[in-house]
């Protein structure tokens, strides 16, 4: 396991280098060619955070938090200012232990978000890590409008060798979740994983269907606990804002999976998501295997982030 979380930390890093390449070395120039703390320096170093995507809530969150600090502890080198950003960044991104209570108790978790960001292959991903876990875990293949859902979900459930339930297309959604409650309240399951359509430009129906479900889900099997988790491509940037926006008004979304973080210059983006909805990002995935979807660990990433180690000191 620790060589898995090794590998992992290596392929976060590698993943970042382009949002590194954008951040950091702006900042590290900003530490080491000014020489005083002063307005022009906290400009710059706001201009930086905002252009690596890091969005401008969390952005002026973390220089407010950074001024304070300067003052507090009487710190006059620019340089000195370094350590305290990036815990400034691990704080901001930090997530509660509750986060993944779902994993103790019965849980229904909804998996959402556009086409194309990786939502059916995050579901496989998560079903395969949660039997892992010793979790009996149920498939529900909701997407029923994109042909090849539900044959790459059966794929998907092969391989984590978890049952699946619907994946016919053109069949109703809401009958597939109503099927695939009852089906794991019966077999007693510990979660049950249900993938749904991607449809945005036809946002009242995809949003009028995701209440039925709820409503199904609510009245079927009230007592599980819940989950809507959307998923996001690192790729996208500001964009994969809007996104968790739109879907926001319609579910109540509990957190995030960030995918195709391997590679992306805009690796920033999670801690603006995080700060600007109040929602953790609570996973991230950087590749194409089942050990490539990790729980999100804010030290982690603020250090793949940073060049660091992975005990957060200087490489």
């Amino acid at each position: 396991m620790a060589e898995e979380k090794k590998g992992f930390f290596a392929r976060l890093k590698a993943g970042l280098s382009k949002t590194r390449a954008n951040i950091v070395s702006g900042i590290d120039s900003i530490f080491s060619g000014f020489s005083a703390i002063d307005e022009d320096f906290y400009e710059e170093l706001e201009e930086i955070l905002i252009m690596g995507d890091i969005g401008v809530n969390a952005t002026n969150a973390i220089i407010e938090r950074l001024k304070a600090q300067v003052k507090e502890q009487h710190i006059k080198e620019p340089s000195e200012c370094k350590q305290l950003l990036i815990d400034s960044i691990k704080e901001q991104m930090h997530i509660d232990e509750t986060a993944y209570d779902f994993e103790k108790e019965q849980s229904i978790i909804m998996v959402i978000g556009v086409n194309g960001v990786g939502k059916t292959t995050s579901v496989g991903k998560l079903a395969g890590k949660l039997k892992d876990n010793g979790k009996k875990v149920l498939i529900a293949a909701a997407d029923t409008f994109r042909a090849a859902a539900g044959d790459q979900l059966a794929e998907w459930a092969r391989r984590a060798d978890v049952p699946m339930i619907g994946g016919i297309e053109g069949a109703d959604p809401a009958s597939v979740v109503f099927d695939a409650v009852n089906a794991a309240r019966a077999r007693n399951v510990d979660v049950l994983l249900i993938d749904t359509a991607g449809r945005l430009h036809n946002k009242k129906n995809l949003m009028e269907e995701l209440r039925k479900m709820n409503r199904i889900i609510d009245r079927e099997y009230p007592n599980a606990h819940r989950e809507n988790l959307i998923v996001l491509d690192g790729t996208t940037g500001q964009n994969a804002l809007v996104q968790a926006r739109e879907f926001g008004d319609v579910a109540d979304l509990t957190g995030i999976i960030l995918t195709k973080m391997d590679g992306t210059a805009k690796g920033g983006i999670a801690v603006a998501i995080q700060s600007e909805l109040n929602i953790p990002v609570k996973y991230i995935g950087v590749g194409e295997t089942i050990d490539d979807l990790q729980k999100f660990d804010s030290d982690e990433f603020v250090n793949a982030l940073f060049d660091l180690k992975e005990d957060g000191k200087e490489e």
